[in-house]
């Protein structure tokens, strides 16, 4: 049992100051379902760049750089592979072609090993079942949603998949296991976390529990989206101008202008 958490900030008006406690508190809730490893992948300068560590979130500083648009996170509980080795951990780095990208999972898969033999899979020193699916997509040299269905109809047990790439889209592969989104229309964001619960702890630790109550699970097998309703993206917007001090550079301004 592990957690994915992120945002997606596709208007690029929240402030940084903002998004970098959202991204801390969702990793912090995200505990309840691992403590053995934390990580985050995020685009900087069309880069990958993935943080990961072996010790829980609440012991860790994560600090996406300023610009961040998208955050791909993990917290981990240990089912195959020492999360003292952290090539085990998530998100794994991948590419297909010229693009790269980082994966998360939570879930678990049983047929890793077959499908290594099977497909004739490169051998790797990464122990986690979770591996696997980057070396599936890999196989397909393209990242789209053919290579993504091909890997989820390949895999067998539970899963729901985080992918993040250089330029700068997301994508959810949603099996068995849950997978919680929330849509801010006015401020162009999208938080999502593998639970409701995670979803509104971190909205509580940011103070937004007024709304925490307009959550939606997503049920749908491969690209779900929630949406919150106007009333509560207006209650972020004032929380967010509340919540500024001088030393951000965004103007209240800015983000009224999304409504």
């Amino acid at each position: 049992m592990c957690s994915l958490f992120g945002y997606l900030d596709y208007q690029g008006i929240v402030p940084h100051k903002i998004l970098k406690k959202l991204t801390q508190s969702l990793a912090v809730a995200a505990e309840e379902r691992g403590t053995d490893a934390t990580g985050i992948s995020y685009i900087k300068d069309g880069k990958v760049v993935i943080f990961k560590r072996p010790r829980a979130a609440h012991k860790l500083h994560l600090n996406p750089p300023e610009g961040t648009r998208v955050v791909l996170g993990h917290t981990r509980m240990t089912t195959q592979g020492s999360e003292k080795k952290n090539q085990n951990n998530h998100p794994f780095f991948g590419k297909t072609g010229d693009i790269s990208w980082s994966l998360a999972h939570n879930g678990c898969l049983y047929n890793d090993a077959s499908l290594r033999k099977e497909k004739k899979l490169p051998v790797t020193s990464i122990e986690t079942d979770s591996y696997i699916a980057v070396q599936l997509i890999e196989s397909q040299y393209k990242l789209d949603f053919d290579s993504l269905r091909y890997m989820a109809e390949s895999v067998h047990g539970s899963f729901a998949f985080s992918l993040l790439d250089e330029n700068n889209s997301l994508y959810f592969v949603k099996g068995s296991n849950p997978l919680c989104l929330l849509h801010f229309k006015s401020l162009g964001l999208y938080v999502y976390a593998s639970t409701e619960s995670i979803m509104k702890a971190a909205l509580r630790r940011l103070g937004f529990n007024k709304y925490a109550s307009d959550l939606r699970v997503t049920n749908q097998y491969l690209h779900c989206i929630a949406e919150a309703d106007e009333a509560a993206a207006n209650v972020l917007q004032d929380m967010l101008i509340s919540k500024k001090d001088s030393s951000e550079q965004a103007e209240p301004k800015n983000i009224q202008k999304t409504g």
